[in-house]
């Protein structure tokens, strides 16, 4: 499912002195396949945008009582919105949300405080019941929640009849992302997908989502302050500041503006940092930001030919 959107703008708190804006004009294209990156600062936008993807945050055009808006005289309306994930048109009151959601999975920030079931079978079961036009016999809902739980490195038999709230950390982490790929969505959204995990943490968690990137989810978005994480991992990365698009480019060529985007109160990936301080010295590395690429370019650069 590609995902286009254009000209999107978003404020909270509308026509009151506590009015935001959100979004500014967003334009922006994430293609089918893509392991996509979204970074800025606190209050830069990005998590308002990703909740558009699924509906959780609704364009005025798609409200049952919206009536478009009449240009004054001598005025011309700024250009309609356009946001559009796959075949689903999120500016057209018609879409079924409920279908959009069920192939548009969502993972917030620290999702284990969202558990709620009694058992882990009962939790991840309840987006699959939820989300389905069919009705489901034990044994899918079973079938489907085993699926689920193994893919992201749970055992079904040892987990399932088990309270959530019973498990550690980890795995309470991997139950919450079971239960929004159990209906197997074509995109996944996480935003802080590694929050609060320590570097081995961090590490199994991308793992997972590169898998899921692979056998589950077509497109995977992940909204990350890690830069590190971003040049790992990311095809291609955006990134917002003050509810604006200031840059959309693979890592490679993104952390190249590193200095860009330190003033705009970025971080950048450690690798970039020393990129910056060779340069200084003289020493210019053409790598792409990953570690392993930077420390075999940094060895070649020593006279380490062998690298």
């Amino acid at each position: 499912m590609r995902i286009v959107a254009e000209h999107l703008n978003y404020t909270y708190n509308p026509s009151s002195p506590f009015a935001a804006h959100a979004l500014k004009d967003v334009s922006i294209v994430i293609e089918e396949g893509e392991f996509f990156g979204i970074i800025g600062h606190t209050g830069s936008g990005k998590s308002t945008f990703v909740q558009h993807l699924n509906g959780l945050l609704r364009l005025p055009s798609s409200m049952k009582k919206y009536k478009p808006k009449k240009p004054k005289k001598g005025e011309s309306l700024p250009p309609a919105p356009l946001l559009k994930v796959g075949e689903f048109d999120l500016a057209d009151k018609k879409t079924d949300f409920r279908a959009l959601r069920r192939r548009v999975g969502m993972v917030f920030q620290y999702p284990e405080y969202q558990l709620f079931a009694e058992t882990v079978q009962e939790d991840v079961a309840f987006g699959l019941k939820n989300f389905s036009d069919e009705k489901l016999t034990e044994d899918k809902i079973a079938n489907a929640v085993r699926a689920a739980l193994e893919i992201v490195g749970l055992s079904y038999d040892e987990v399932k009849d088990a309270s959530p709230f019973e498990l550690s950390g980890g795995q309470k982490r991997r139950v919450a992302i079971a239960g929004v790929i159990v209906t197997r969505p074509e995109v996944l959204v996480l935003d802080e997908p590694a929050a609060g995990l320590d570097p081995l943490g961090k590490k199994e968690i991308m793992e997972l989502l590169h898998r899921l990137h692979g056998d589950w989810c077509k497109t995977v978005v992940i909204v990350s302050h890690d830069m590190d994480e971003i040049a790992e991992n990311c095809s291609r990365v955006a990134v917002f500041s003050e509810g604006e698009v200031k840059y959309c480019m693979p890592p490679a060529e993104l952390f190249r503006h590193a200095e860009e985007l330190i003033a705009l109160g970025l971080d950048v990936p450690l690798t970039a940092k020393l990129c910056l301080a060779l340069e200084r010295r003289g020493i210019r590395l053409d790598c792409d930001f990953t570690t392993e690429d930077f420390i075999r370019k940094t060895l070649v650069a020593v006279g380490e030919k062998d690298a």
